[in-house]
């Protein structure tokens, strides 16, 4: 797996990617009023739980579960839970990826799409979970399906722009954004079929694959729409005066 560090890709229609950085923002603030929250509820009670959200959405159970130590609707949490994040490190990880590739496609989509493309891809993620673990009443935390968003649609935007990443995490290389973003990609794929292979348990992963795979599949597809007229798909790399830190 790669780290993403930076990519050589300045930005052409915006000055400052205001949404990339606001979002950020926000799931710091949010992970920093999770850690000082005394109630351990409160988490579960904005995570995405799917059998509750089934019950309340397909079924018209009771909006709030007698486990919630706050009064968050059920339908909402589709929302709320992407916000959430269970460490440091999970929350740093999104972040990084949101950070390095962001700001390029709130350039092709401008803010106000890009901020709604962003969270349209983690609740379509949400509800792809829900959909292919509709048992689970296990929470689901974290920004990783609107980011697997932003990845797609980074991938089909500017597949030969080139990445620095940190191979191995110790081995900086600078690849195409084909080759780290499709390595990602490729395994997000194998860790939802494997289980079908019987290769790994169907459960007992704390990481939320089916999530991942909605996203990308959201991120794919909203991005033939929502870019800006004239933006191309698959665009040509930008050449080494182009060298930026991604905002």
């Amino acid at each position: 797996m790669f780290v993403p560090i930076q990519d050589e890709n300045p930005l052409r229609s915006i000055s400052v990617a205001y949404v990339t950085v606001l979002l950020i923002v926000a799931n710091v603030a949010v992970f920093l009023l999770q850690a000082a929250s005394i109630d351990p509820r409160a988490v579960v009670s904005f995570a995405l739980v799917p059998d509750k959200f089934l019950q309340v959405v397909a079924f018209g159970g009771p909006a709030f579960a007698p486990t919630d130590g706050f009064g968050a609707s059920a339908p909402y949490t589709l929302l709320s839970y992407m916000f959430l994040h269970g460490n440091v490190f999970h929350l740093a990880g999104n972040m990084l990826f949101l950070w390095v590739f962001g700001d390029n496609v709130e350039d092709a989509f401008g803010h106000l799409k890009f901020l709604l493309f962003y969270l349209a891809c983690g609740m379509f993620a949400g509800l792809m979970h829900v959909a292919m673990l509709p048992s689970s009443s296990v929470p689901l935390i974290g920004a990783s399906g609107a980011v697997a968003g932003v990845i797609a649609a980074y991938l089909v935007l500017h597949p030969q722009v080139r990445v620095w990443v940190l191979a191995f995490r110790f081995i900086p290389l600078r690849i195409t954004a084909a080759l780290a973003l499709g390595a990602w990609i490729l395994t997000q794929l194998a860790m939802v079929a494997l289980p079908y292979l019987d290769a790994v348990p169907q459960a007992g992963s704390s990481i939320a694959w089916w999530a991942h795979v909605g996203g990308l599949i959201a991120g794919a597809v909203l991005v033939v729409f929502l870019r800006r007229p004239g933006v191309p798909l698959f665009g040509r790399a930008v050449g080494m005066g182009g060298q930026k830190i991604s905002t």
